[in-house]
């Protein structure tokens, strides 16, 4: 594996979720009680044993930034390759990247330096664990041009999404891109790997060409011209395309199998921050629920996920809710599925609740 370099995608498919990515990108969105989304792509970089990685950003990366310094938490503080942070433009261009194909277009100059075979691409979308190793030796076993990673699962409503087509060898004979279909299909998770060589001439071609879409343009028509192969991954995949999705990928923590196959056998790594023990006081009552450092339990939870310093005031309830980093709950409230954002402050006997389909959200810094 030290023939390949790793590229993160941390701000793709922002969209899905505007309400979290109003002031962060997608790969910062908090998970877990301790996490952000980017720790799962990177984490299995570093546990596949690439020790180059290049993160694309975008806007709102700031946090992002302080999330990742220079990148030790990983074992990437390197003199040579380790993490770099990838800017938002070309070197042609001053402006933005709409898409995958022009955020590839910005990252050809360090793609030219990296002397690596191989590059392994993806997103911050989703919470999942898998060896990237695997997924190159299947690559030159198959002796492919392009290895597309599919999960099979139920097609996602409303959400940009591509589905496949693969022959007995595992080619792929026909992509979809949003296709009116239902039922369990073998869905694109947004991991490729592709030989460094191979990926720099599909995008200088797409340049001549004046291409715009990465799928549309190249992936569709390629299945013709090109071999593109698919890789299952059967293991827990939790994509993070809706709140409700990302409410979902949380309370999935709960269950303890899910838990133990994400966290188990190699580390997920993150920024480490230290904090006092999590409190409870004699009148806590606390059921089936991940509690961070620094909270301060006074009333009841159950089925929760709380971040870092939390605070759950005397005779308020709260069950199946994701509370981030130092929200405040006051005196004698209810909440029930409820989503809030960091350092929301809730005053005393507020009641507020959503339903499963739709949880009830709280932006950054809300005082309710």
């Amino acid at each position: 594996m030290a023939s390949t370099v790793g590229v993160i995608f941390s701000s793709i498919n922002e969209e899905n979720v505007p309400e979290l990515t109003r002031v962060r990108s997608m790969g910062s969105i908090p998970y877990g009680g301790r996490y952000r989304l980017i720790d799962f792509a990177l984490s299995n970089m570093v546990n596949s044993g690439i020790t180059t990685v290049g993160v694309i950003t975008k806007k709102n990366y700031q946090s992002l930034m302080d999330h990742l310094g220079s990148g030790k938490n990983w074992d990437l503080a390197r003199k040579e390759g380790g993490l770099i942070l990838l800017p938002p433009y070309s070197d042609e261009s001053e402006m933005l990247y709409k898409g995958r194909l022009e955020a590839l277009k910005g990252a050809t100059s360090f793609l030219k330096k990296c002397k690596q075979d191989y590059v392994v691409l993806a997103d911050s979308d989703a919470v999942y664990k898998l060896d990237y190793s695997e997924v190159i030796k299947y690559h030159a076993e198959k002796n492919a041009d392009i290895t597309m990673v599919y999960h099979e699962h139920e097609v996602p409503e409303s959400h940009y999404n591509m589905v496949f087509e693969t022959e007995e060898d595992g080619r792929i004979s026909e992509i979809g891109i949003n296709p009116k279909c239902s039922g369990v299909k073998k869905n694109y998770i947004n991991v490729m790997v592709a030989r460094t060589s191979f990926l720099l001439n599909i995008i200088q071609d797409a340049i001549q060409h004046g291409y715009t879409s990465f799928g549309k343009d190249i992936l569709v028509p390629g299945t013709k011209n090109m071999k593109i192969y698919g890789y299952k991954f059967e293991g827990y995949y939790g994509a993070i395309n809706s709140l409700e999705a990302y409410f979902n990928a949380n309370l999935d923590l709960l269950d303890k199998g899910i838990r133990n196959e994400i966290f188990g056998a190699h580390d997920v790594y993150t920024k480490v921050n230290d904090s006092a023990p999590a409190k409870f006081t004699e009148s806590a009552n606390v059921k089936n629920s991940l509690i961070s450092d620094g909270c301060l339990i006074e009333g009841t939870v159950e089925n929760c996920i709380l971040f870092r310093g939390v605070k759950i005031g005397k005779g308020s309830v709260v069950k199946n809710c994701i509370l981030m980093t130092d929200n405040y709950v006051g005196h004698d409230c209810n909440l029930a599925y409820v989503v809030a954002d960091k350092n929301t402050v809730i005053r005393d006997n507020r009641t507020l609740a959503g339903c499963e389909l739709q949880p009830y959200f709280i932006s950054k810094g809300t005082l309710i």
